[in-house]
């Protein structure tokens, strides 16, 4: 396995995992990459640098971004961003992975692609909802303008150091499956602490009976 093998599956990946942030940021920047000849995907994916599909991610990055300033909406987005950032993470990692059976390199890309696009999704999913519990809503604009800022700036930072970047998004994915399996805890126990509570009410008499 090549140096440069590995540089490309990297690029991918980590493409794939800002998908996670903002589904069409990362395919914009690997079309304008791929476009300028600072990249280069596998065969069959030269239609990233074709001008429509430039102008066609232009389009859709714009009112990705614009669409999560929206109070509420943004909650909706992300019940379909889920499902697309998986697609898109699939789509761009696959691009980029130099194997030569179809069927394995689809596969590998939705294992590696989509499954970092899903994690990263999940955890900022949540972080929305946190923030329209607690805030209302108020501080979303805050969340959105960090999803923004992560997803560009892990975007051209997987381009120019993809190896560097592939380390900085492992331990951001490792943050988020902590964070989960961490909240998933507290809801599972939540129900025993609540039956805990309901038999203390009824204290025992001295003699042991109720």
């Amino acid at each position: 396995m090549s140096i440069e093998w590995i540089i490309s599956a990297c690029i991918g990946v980590g493409l794939a995992a800002c998908c996670g942030f903002r589904v069409f940021v990362p395919l914009l920047v690997a079309s304008v990459a791929t476009k300028f000849g600072f990249i280069s995907p596998v065969g069959g994916f030269e239609w990233l640098s074709d001008w429509p599909t430039l102008i066609g991610l232009s389009v859709a990055t714009i009112f990705e971004i614009g669409s999560y300033y929206i109070p509420w909406l943004d909650n909706i987005l992300d019940t379909i961003a889920t499902p697309a950032s998986v697609i898109a993470g699939t789509l761009v990692s696959t691009s980029f992975l130099h194997i030569d059976i179809p069927a394995f390199q689809w596969g590998l890309g939705l294992i590696l692609g989509g499954s970092s696009a899903g994690i990263i999704q999940a955890g900022t999913s949540l972080l929305r909802l946190g923030s329209s519990v607690t805030t209302g809503g108020i501080a979303n604009p805050v969340v959105a303008t960090g999803e923004n800022v992560a997803s560009v700036g892990l975007s051209l930072f997987t381009i120019l150091l993809p190896l560097v970047a592939i380390v900085v998004i492992g331990l951001v994915m490792l943050f988020i499956i902590g964070r989960l399996i961490a909240r998933r805890k507290i809801w599972f126990t939540r129900p025993s602490k609540q039956a805990g509570g309901a038999v203390s009410k009824f204290p025992r008499s001295s003699n042991g009976q109720s």
